[in-house]
């Protein structure tokens, strides 16, 4: 338990948003994706989840870890079938935003949902790491509680707002990782990276790539910085994290160009050439690849609407 607490103890949990949706159309997204992880509360009705389409029921929620490729049903399972890149190119005609707090929960068909960060070290996406499927949440009171508040507050003005944000955002955190552990969910996984944290060169190695996205991160320069074997820096890496360094560098970078693209006015070129592809057109391919939508379209979208 120790060793949780220390795991606990390094994360940085940051709030995105919250939001409360009417569902207007059923739909079937058959490989939604998102690089922020994604607790969804079902108000009334249900949705569902994975390649079983397992019910979420009123009252339950439905944990999305951030990078997870998944189909997921909004409304009734003989809902329209859609990709990823119609849904977030369209997301007006799917959902209506309830901004009455009096109406949370009274909807017919509504959910809400909050997106949050959760870092070890401001580094390695905590959840994302663990390589765990997205899960359902049951008879859990006190993440209902901290999580009605979440989508609550942001309607009101009061003094403390944004601690009070920052306080119920990393104790949801917290909270998820207790209902792990307490149901025994992903436990060997939590116990592989338990492992991995306390390796000091591997966070020099996660601490190196977050800063020099756009520079050398070959192997070689891989294992200058874990001052170990260029031949044994591949193996060295997944041994500890499961994946090979290369394509943990391509989820950074991506996640950062996703970032860039809903923060900044950078164009598409530049944001390809900060992120670490000198070729712009590649980068626009294994964008569409990963997130089944161009970045051009995610980039209007947060122009306009914001789901």
């Amino acid at each position: 338990m120790e060793d949780y607490n220390k795991i606990i103890e390094s994360l940085g949990i940051k709030f995105i948003k919250a939001k409360n949706l009417k569902i207007l159309t059923p739909m079937f997204i058959t490989n939604f994706y998102d690089v922020e992880n994604r607790l969804i509360l079902v108000n009334k009705g249900n949705i569902y989840f994975g390649n079983d389409q397992a019910v979420v029921s009123e009252g339950e929620m439905l944990f999305i870890p951030g990078g997870k490729l998944m189909p997921i049903t909004y409304g009734d399972k003989g809902a329209k079938k859609i990709t990823n890149e119609e849904y977030v190119t369209n997301k007006e005609k799917y959902f209506a935003s309830i901004k009455d707090v009096k109406l949370i929960g009274n909807v017919p068909d509504s959910i809400s949902y909050i997106t949050f960060d959760a870092k070890v070290f401001d580094t390695v996406n905590f959840f994302s790491s663990l390589d765990i499927p997205p899960f359902k949440i049951s008879n859990n009171k006190i993440i209902f509680d901290i999580f009605m508040e979440l989508v609550k507050i942001q309607f009101t003005e009061e003094p403390g707002k944004e601690r009070i944000i920052k306080l119920n955002t990393e104790r949801i955190g917290v909270e998820i990782i207790r209902y792990i552990i307490i149901n025994g969910l992903f436990v060997e996984q939590l116990a592989t990276n338990v492992t991995y944290f306390k390796d000091p060169r591997l966070i020099n190695i996660f601490s190196y790539i977050r800063d020099n996205l756009n520079g050398d991160l070959s192997n070689q320069q891989l294992a200058n910085i874990a001052n170990v074997s260029e031949d044994y820096v591949g193996q060295y890496f997944k041994l500890l994290t499961g994946i090979n360094p290369q394509d943990y560098i391509e989820y950074q970078r991506m996640e950062a160009a996703v970032n860039l693209l809903r923060t900044s006015k950078s164009s598409i070129r530049d944001i390809a050439k900060e992120t670490g592809y000198k070729d712009t057109a590649y980068f626009c391919r294994r964008f569409k690849m990963m997130f089944g939508i161009p970045a051009g379209k995610m980039r209007r979208r947060e122009t306009t609407i914001n789901f």
